[in-house]
């Protein structure tokens, strides 16, 4: 993996919680955006840690050249501030989730882990209250239609997709739809190809950008 961050101690510090895992790897560090870019392009790292707030180019720019390379690394930001407008931007430009700065060190690794086996982190008491709090200081969404990429999906799929934005596990949604965890993740797995999403933060995005759930976590009207 690459650790970006504009602070050489603080690059330093989570490279050497990295390092200290058998199974986890900091293969290249970057002060700026543009070295992350271009170190993800030689490096081809599994994960980017990508802080936001950097001189000359920030993270949120380099997350999306980063992520829309084909095949490219996934991104995984992190943040001091929990409500952070680039953060909620940073998701939209294709980062796979974020975390704060103040993570315990097993989090961070959790973090990177998840991130690294293709799901998105989704914290759900900071990602929700981020969500609510950008998502009413938007235009409103438009009410969902058949005719728009929701209805690609069967209504199971529509009620999975409602529960992964409310930030729900998938153990939480098969207890609340009496089915098995292998059940829901056959269908998490089935709605995120057919919406050509890469993960539940994409997911939990586009809920809310179709209007499939309102910013305070309830389906509109």
């Amino acid at each position: 993996m690459i650790v970006v961050d504009d602070q050489a101690v603080v690059r330093a510090g989570f490279a050497a919680i990295v390092d200290a895992e058998p199974d986890l790897t900091v293969v290249a560090e970057a002060g700026d955006g543009a070295t992350a870019v271009s170190l993800a392009a030689a490096e081809k790292p599994d994960v980017v840690l990508m802080d936001i707030r950097m001189p000359g180019m920030d993270g949120l720019t380099a997350t999306r050249l980063i992520t829309e390379t084909p095949g490219g690394p996934r991104v995984l930001v992190l943040t001091t501030f929990d409500l952070d407008e680039y953060v909620y931007e940073a998701l939209r430009a294709g980062a796979s989730g974020f975390l704060l700065k103040d993570a315990r060190p097993e989090e961070l690794l959790s973090a990177i882990r998840v991130v690294a086996g293709g799901d998105g982190i989704l914290a759900p008491a900071v990602t929700r209250r981020l969500i609510d709090t950008f998502a009413r200081s938007a235009p409103p969404p438009p009410a969902p239609s058949a005719a728009g990429p929701l209805g690609r999906l069967t209504q199971r799929e529509r009620e999975v997709l409602l529960k992964i934005a409310s930030g729900l596990t998938n153990a939480e949604i098969a207890a609340e739809l009496g089915v098995t965890t292998g059940t829901v993740k056959s269908h998490v797995n089935a709605l995120l190809s057919k919406l050509g999403l890469r993960d539940r933060v994409q997911a939990t995005i586009l809920a809310y950008d179709t209007g499939l759930i309102s910013p305070r976590g309830v389906p509109p009207g």
